[in-house]
């Protein structure tokens, strides 16, 4: 803690009042640090106020349309149920508004004393706010998160919203053109969809979901498609111009869509512009990312940055994380660094994805040689309800160690289930480990510690070993189809 010398006005300041940037705050006061934190919009940043949480609880919204369906083949009649776009967002808004006055009070009560102003970065020791304070620091945290990206400048781009926009909308709706086949675009084609919105999602790939296991990919699009949501594929949006009632989508196919509502969800940007990095030295990326070492440190050394002002891996719980750790190594006494490898992820689709550790293709390209356990299945719940959705398990597993490289779910719960999963995993489980375990019956995370039969795709050859002359490796299409049973787990 040299930095934090006693000339200074405060041992820390933090820019940015997110998840990532509280979690510091608070934990650096706790170890006696003197903190002052700085926010310009509201406390919580985007997962609290206009990202993960607020889109949880639409996504809840959501789902409710199918389980009115699923309820006729349980007994139930459901008539009269109508959805009012108006109440879920009054409702939402204040639950919001209970959660930012609970971080507030929370650093209140940390001793964190909180800077409703934006502030710049002057030196290595010192930021200066709106009002014209300089505030001087023995180190200073950037954890101004990211923005949504609006894409390049086409005619008409300022008449689509963005994720930002959508949780303020007075009315649902009745069409939308969202562009983008990442976790943004898919939630909310898939949430807005079972609300009731007509929803065509533009994507200029061929696939949805870039890094993700190639069968969740393919998967999760025909799940989408038989909820409602229109695909399509190999294109983008030159252009949006306004009608009556809506948009009109011009695409670079020369097609035209018409709509009420364009979404741009094409990735976020980190916030670095405008905060002066610039003028102190501190290095960004070719993203605009803040440059950072294992321990947060950028390029300055008083100078530290976490969550995804640093591009690394742009989740909440791993902001908080590098936030944790960066308070209790500066200010504890205590070093350590987060591990960005083996990351927890779920999707909030209907149904849900659920992820951890390596693909299927990442394992391979790293010249390992697997087993491939995968089963396909329609759950029990849908054998009353009728619905066609299925749940797919994919285990990816070292074939020389036996260790559990990577676990890929879809499916009801799968983002409970992939927590719990990557608890395993992180413990650094063998296949024989969930081998042993006894099942849970009956449920469908039983399958992930059932599974006995490896896939052919198991022997499918290393990268260097592909057959030349454009042969193909044989797949036993008849061995995968006869694990596939309706109304039960696939069989072992």
């Amino acid at each position: 803690m040299s930095a934090s010398a006693t000339s200074y006005d405060v041992d820390l300041f933090v820019i940015g009042a997110g998840s990532g940037g509280v979690r510091a705050a608070r934990i650096a006061a706790t170890h006696g640090a003197r903190v002052k934190i700085a926010e310009e919009y509201r406390v919580g940043g985007t997962c609290v106020i206009r990202g993960c949480v607020p889109k949880k609880l639409l996504v809840y919204a959501g789902r409710y349309s199918h389980e009115f369906e699923d309820a006729a083949g349980y007994g139930w009649t459901v008539e009269g149920a109508r959805f009012d776009w108006t109440t879920l967002i009054a409702n939402k808004d204040k639950e919001i508004a209970r959660l930012e006055a609970a971080y507030g009070a929370n650093l209140e009560r940390n001793h964190v004393e909180v800077v409703r102003q934006r502030a710049t970065i002057e030196g290595p020791h010192a930021v200066r706010l709106v009002d014209g304070t300089q505030v001087t620091a023995g180190y200073i945290l950037i954890a101004t998160g990211g923005r949504p990206n609006r894409g390049l400048d086409f005619p008409g781009c300022a008449l689509a919203i963005t994720s930002n926009e959508m949780f303020h909308l007075e009315k649902q709706p009745a069409s939308i053109v969202i562009q983008g086949g990442g976790y943004i675009a898919l939630e909310f084609a898939s949430l807005l969809s079972g609300l009731g919105t007509k929803v065509t999602l533009v994507h200029r790939g061929d696939k949805v979901l870039r890094g993700f296991d190639e069968e969740i990919r393919t998967r999760i699009a025909t799940e989408l498609a038989a909820n409602g949501v229109t695909f399509e594929f190999g294109v983008t949006i030159d252009a949006i111009e306004e009608i009556p009632g809506g948009r009109r989508v011009l695409l670079n196919d020369g097609r035209a869509l018409e709509a009420e509502q364009v979404m741009l969800a094409i990735g976020r940007t980190p916030n670095t512009t405008g905060l002066g990095l610039d003028q102190v030295g501190v290095e960004l990326d070719i993203k605009g990312a803040v440059a950072v070492d294992a321990e947060s440190r950028s390029s300055v050394p008083s100078i530290y940055a976490v969550g995804d002002v640093t591009d690394r891996v742009a989740l909440t719980p791993v902001a908080i994380r590098e936030g944790h750790a960066f308070a209790d190594t500066v200010f504890g006494s205590h070093p350590w660094t987060v591990d960005h490898d083996l990351v927890p992820t779920a999707v909030f689709t209907e149904p849900e994805i659920g992820v951890v550790g390596l693909t299927e293709a990442q394992a391979r390209a790293e010249g390992r040689r697997l087993d491939i356990y995968k089963t396909d299945f329609r759950p029990l719940k849908a054998t009353l309800s009728g619905r066609q959705s299925r749940v797919f398990m994919k285990l990816v597993v070292d074939q020389r160690t036996d260790k559990v490289l990577g676990v890929h779910l879809i499916g009801e719960g799968a983002g409970e289930m992939i927590q719990i999963v990557g608890v395993a995993l992180t413990a650094n489980a063998t296949k024989a480990d969930f081998d042993r375990t006894i099942a849970l019956h009956p449920s469908t995370a039983e399958e992930l510690v059932t599974l006995r039969t490896k896939d052919p795709s198991s022997d499918m050859p290393l990268p260097d070993e592909l057959p030349m002359h454009g042969e193909e490796p044989m797949v036993d299409e008849d061995a995968v189809e006869s694990q596939m049973r309706e109304g039960v787990p696939a069989a072992k």
